[in-house]
């Protein structure tokens, strides 16, 4: 495959990464406004975006390793992400005194290094052959195991803003 061609791939598993986020919370400001018709379509639209994106990673050479290995990338990014990336959003943030980035760029930062925290145990629970629950809050993205704590420990969200993935 050319180097151009690994480009394109990347490129377009990016847009489509976002086109799907982005038509996800479309999907939820319609609800909001009572447009259940169009949620479903935003609904669907995500979906398909999700289909291209997946597929475009798939075709990219070395992104998609054994699970062990994927376990390190991922690791290994949520330390990146927690270490390097979200402290010079954060202070950006606080630099122009825009509250609502700050806190959910400070909220991301904390729930990385939870995830990182997850990614290792992982490793170990796979060769243990453990099953873990997991419970995502819906509000900053924190994951809890077994169950959904009454309170999120990084944005203070009730227990019903969890969401199971089991």
């Amino acid at each position: 495959m050319s180097n151009q061609t690994e480009k394109n791939l990347s490129y377009a598993f990016a847009a489509e990464s976002k086109a799907a986020a982005r038509n996800a919370v479309f999907a939820k400001k319609a609800e909001v406004e009572g447009y259940d018709q169009v949620a479903r379509l935003f609904r669907a639209v995500s979906e398909a975006e999700s289909v291209h994106s997946r597929r475009f990673l798939m075709l990219m050479r070395g992104k998609i390793g054994t699970t062990e290995e994927n376990l390190t990338t991922a690791f290994e990014n949520e330390i990146k992400a927690n270490a390097e990336e979200y402290p010079a959003l954060i202070r950006v943030a606080a630099e122009e005194g825009n509250e609502a980035a700050l806190t959910a760029f400070s909220h991301a930062r904390d729930v990385e290094s939870r995830h990182a925290e997850l990614y290792k145990k992982a490793i170990n629970d796979m060769i243990a052959e453990q099953e873990t629950k997991y419970h995502v809050c819906q509000v900053c993205g924190y994951i809890a195991e077994d169950e959904a704590p009454e309170r999120c420990p990084v944005c203070n969200a009730i227990k019903k803003k969890f969401k199971s993935t089991n």
